[in-house]
């Protein structure tokens, strides 16, 4: 690319972020089988584009993600790209915020990236757990391991609203991820908690602006929780984008990285290509009078979504 990705300041934090980043999971093979030369290309591939803040978790293939990322940043220059993992969250249904846990956390992931030091760790899915142990034990021993140098600034990612007020209120943390809860068809993070954050002083990072390919014309995955009538919406909106000559993720995508109190949205995939066509989509003008049809397909069915982990953190 010839004209560089716009970069928005991380809260307090000094870190400048692409409004665009790549998420690891898909590398990890969390959605279908991925070979070595594609996992590495895609990495390459992403950092040409500008894409330089990656996202990963020991979850997504389990450890898998992170050793091939650590693998094909090994040659780039460690200050030239902005690394993220999380802790906590090791299987679908194994989760472990112990202070212990956190402590071998950070160094195993710090060695499947080779990496010296992480620029932000999170703690990932926290609403499956009790919340007062990531305000009581987790961030506290967080802090610690940045004291330390190995961490640089500390967080927490989730997807029930309640759980970011009901956190930072307690304890400070210097940035969040919020997924799935900024698209087109629900606005929730942004109707109800971002610019609150943004008071704060907290940074604020997106993913999921597809909706779990909700808002994209793949088929969709037996996983998707939201009921049929936003099912049936989003297909609507997919077929009327499609009629005006519109992929409907690219409108999903620019409705995303336009807010502006929005540092940088994830997004993740193992194909090359699609990264291409996402930094290409993000320098293009966001399409207003088809953004407005869009969203009047989806009112009837606007901001319905789904619990997600303990129903205390709903």
């Amino acid at each position: 690319m010839n004209t560089p990705l716009p970069t928005r300041p991380l809260g307090q934090t000094g870190l400048q972020l692409p409004i665009l980043s790549f998420g690891a999971s898909s590398i990890g093979e969390e959605f279908g089988s991925v070979k070595m030369d594609e996992a590495m290309e895609s990495v390459s591939v992403a950092l040409d584009c500008g894409l330089n803040f990656f996202d990963t978790s020991p979850f997504y293939g389990r450890g898998m993600s992170e050793v091939l990322l650590g693998i094909a940043l090994r040659a780039i220059p460690r200050d030239s790209y902005t690394l993220c993992t999380k802790l906590g969250r090791y299987d679908l249904t194994h989760f472990d915020f112990s202070a212990k846990r956190v402590v071998e956390s950070v160094d195993v992931s710090l060695h499947r990236l080779r990496t010296d030091h992480l620029d932000i760790i999170l703690c990932h899915d926290i609403e499956f757990v009790p919340i007062q142990q990531i305000v009581g034990e987790t961030i506290p021993a967080l802090r610690k391991i940045q004291k330390a140098g190995k961490v640089r600034f500390i967080g927490f990612s989730g997807y029930p609203m309640k759980i970011f007020k009901l956190i930072i209120e307690q304890t400070p943390v210097d940035c969040v991820l919020s997924y799935n809860q900024y698209t087109l068809q629900n606005t929730r993070f942004v109707d109800e908690v971002a610019p609150w954050l943004k008071a704060q002083g907290v940074g604020i990072i997106n993913a999921g602006a597809f909706g779990a390919r909700l808002l994209t014309n793949a088929p969709l995955p037996p996983w998707i929780k939201e009921p049929d009538s936003v099912k049936a919406a989003a297909c609507a909106a997919a077929a009327h984008c499609a009629k005006k000559g519109v992929d409907i993720a690219k409108l999903a995508l620019q409705f995303s990285l336009a807010y502006p109190d929005i540092t940088t949205t994830v997004c993740g995939t193992a194909e090359p290509e699609h990264i291409r066509k996402w930094a290409k989509w993000a320098m293009e003008p966001l399409d207003l009078e088809l953004l407005a049809e869009v969203q009047e397909i989806f009112r009837p069915v606007k901001n319905i979504g789904h619990s997600e982990g303990l129903q205390e953190n709903n």
